[in-house]
């Protein structure tokens, strides 16, 4: 498992985010590396399934497809994406060696009630997923904005730290804004 060496300049991390419409059967992934200096030097684009068990496979595969033995870090915009298909976070971090960070950006009481309502008759696999991702640490930025995180790979305070370098204004860090523009526009455009 690679560290992340936060007192490193141009550290570089790939920040995934993604984008679907209601009469999607399959959402936008978008990847951009981006470096803690703001520099853009990547793209990784992929799919998921709405409502799907793929999400996890699809970020993998983005991130090897990719081929950047320089990125260090993963940012996940969501945990839970295209209609409950749910990151394992751990998985990936495992897979790849790197620390993974999932952000959210709203507390919730937890969704086991919506998967149970969207998926009746086959609830009981992603209830199990869901469950495995454990609890979210709440972290205050710098811009005085709160986010919901899981990490692996590092610790809270090294994420809150990443994430801190990474926020300009507001409470998105800029990757992950950026690349939620990029999923936005590629949805648009029907990729």
């Amino acid at each position: 498992m690679r560290h992340l060496h936060l007192e490193k300049r141009g550290l570089r991390g790939l920040a995934i985010a993604e984008s679907f419409s209601q009469d999607s059967k399959k959402s936008v992934l978008s990847g951009i590396v981006m470096s803690t200096d703001f520099v853009i030097d990547g793209f990784a684009l992929g799919h998921s399934t709405v409502g799907g068990d793929d999400a996890t496979e699809a970020i993998l595969s983005m991130y090897e497809k990719l081929d950047r033995p320089d990125v260090s870090f993963l940012l996940i915009s969501g945990i839970v994406i295209s209609l409950y298909n749910i990151v394992d976070v751990k998985k990936i971090s495992e897979k790849i060696g790197l620390p993974v960070i999932g952000v959210t950006y709203e507390d919730s009481k937890g969704i086991e009630d919506a998967i149970k309502h969207h998926f009746p008759k086959s609830y009981d696999s992603k209830l199990a997923e869901y469950s495995k991702l454990g609890t979210r640490e709440k972290i205050t930025l710098g811009t005085s904005y709160d986010l919901y995180i899981r990490n692996e790979g590092c610790t809270v305070s090294e994420a809150t730290h990443l994430l801190d370098k990474l926020t300009l204004q507001g409470s998105v860090p800029e990757p992950l804004r950026i690349s939620q523009l990029l999923a936005n526009t590629l949805l648009k455009a029907k990729f």
